[in-house]
């Protein structure tokens, strides 16, 4: 069998649509996300962003690309990004969140959770709005462990010295 074609950072920017780029290998961006998944993303990203206030080098960001090398680009849905410089993201992430839908699940859970790792990516937050649930993974050793489940209970960590909680009920829609 022949081997499959790799692309480049460059060939990323040139393509029309949505695509992510993993080890030279082109992945397509699951179709718009669904209200729930924009709901919680958002959510996420401000409880982040209102922690991080007022710090000068840490950023909430979403759905922007994160350069990881000359052959992987990734857009996590929430990231947190210490000591950026201009537009693009080069960084490791200090914390990445990925919002789980039933598309995204294999790469959220198995692709993106390896790659991550390899990065050195601390914090692994993987939200399931469907489950009303947030699985919190901590880099241990060069792999992640699950260290928490929240619902809507609080989660909390230090990043550059500032305590970041997420509280769980504040992420998922009020049912009624």
């Amino acid at each position: 069998m022949e081997p499959l074609e790799r692309y480049t950072v460059e060939d990323h920017a040139r393509w029309e649509g949505d695509w992510e780029l993993v080890r030279g290998q082109p992945l397509a961006m699951t179709p718009s996300p669904g209200v729930a998944h924009q709901r919680a993303t958002l959510r996420l990203a401000r409880q982040l962003d209102e922690a991080l206030e007022g710090c000068p080098r840490c950023l909430a960001l979403m759905e922007t690309d994160w350069t990881v090398s000359a052959d992987t680009v990734v857009r996590p849905d929430v990231m947190v990004v210490c000591g950026v410089r201009g537009e693009r993201v080069t960084r490791t992430p200090a914390l990445v969140i990925e919002v789980v839908s039933p598309e995204s699940a294999r790469r959220d859970e198995r692709i993106k959770a390896a790659l991550y790792a390899e990065e050195g990516v601390p914090w692994y937050l993987l939200a399931y709005p469907d489950q009303r649930k947030l699985r919190v993974h901590a880099l241990e050793a060069g792999r992640y462990r699950k260290v928490a489940e929240i619902g809507n209970e609080t989660w909390s960590t230090e990043i550059e010295g500032r305590r970041v909680a997420i509280d769980g009920a504040a992420v998922w829609p009020r049912e009624g």
